[in-house]
């Protein structure tokens, strides 16, 4: 008699990009019920910090169920780590999520390998709709959202930061794109201060602070108008967008 290997049958389960708040604020205000749903039904998740998933998990509804539910760090500091040792459980059919420190995974996020390494292995990969703190700032500028660039952190130290951003100027005239990038927040007001400084009076700044916060900030001035009055957004969550015309 043929034997049967039922495994054969089973449907493998998904991995879902789970999008994490950008700060204390309601999950209403940023996740669609569907896809609130979808996470609160997730019992396995691979997470950039595993206590930062499990108190976000509590304000999602989901205390009742953390007893049941296994939660992997991913490995920041080995980009060619492989994943496929926590897709078991997904390749005999259940689902997994995907959780960043904050903003959607995998969008500069260590997140990016956990979905390759699920491509490599076969397994459908699932974004879901959520704050990414890139798009939102670039939603809000006013600057060229048809070419833009998220280049990360800047040098910490001179003369390269100057120079950085002085190429960053000139790409962003060269083809009108836009250049985004981010900073320590407890650098934010010294970075304000050296943009000010290095870059044209008619080049376009956008500041972007605690978005989606009750005390979001988001202005774009040209440089000149900048130097006449810069915020203090010290210790704040920020990002920086640049286009010079």
């Amino acid at each position: 008699m043929e034997t049967v290997n039922n495994t054969q049958n089973i449907q493998k389960g998904k991995i879902y990009m789970v999008p994490m708040n950008l700060g204390e604020v309601n999950h209403s205000l940023f996740l669609p019920p569907d896809v609130l749903t979808v996470i609160q039904s997730l019992r396995y998740f691979i997470a950039e910090n595993a206590r930062t998933c499990r108190r976000y998990l509590i304000t999602l509804g989901m205390k009742e169920f953390l007893n049941d539910i296994t939660i992997y760090e991913m490995d920041k500091h080995n980009p060619n780590f492989d994943y496929s040792q926590y897709f078991d459980t997904v390749k005999q059919g259940k689902d997994l999520g995907v959780i960043s420190e904050a903003g959607c995974p995998g969008v500069a996020d260590p997140g990016a390998t956990v979905a390759l390494s699920a491509h490599r292995n076969g397994i459908q990969v699932v974004p879901m709709v959520g704050p990414s703190s890139i798009l939102l700032s670039m939603m809000a500028s006013g600057l060229n959202g048809q070419s833009f660039a998220f280049v990360g952190y800047l040098p910490v130290k001179n003369p390269e930061r100057n120079k950085q951003i002085k190429k960053l100027e000139d790409r962003s005239r060269e083809l009108n794109q836009t250049q985004i990038f981010i900073e320590t927040p407890y650098r934010n007001n010294t970075l304000i201060d050296t943009l000010c400084s290095v870059l044209s009076p008619n080049t376009l700044l956008t500041i972007a602070c605690d978005i989606t916060l009750p005390t979001e900030y988001i202005k774009t001035k040209t440089i000149a108008k900048w130097k006449q009055s810069k915020p203090d957004i010290d210790k704040r969550p920020a990002i920086f967008l640049i286009l010079k015309k």
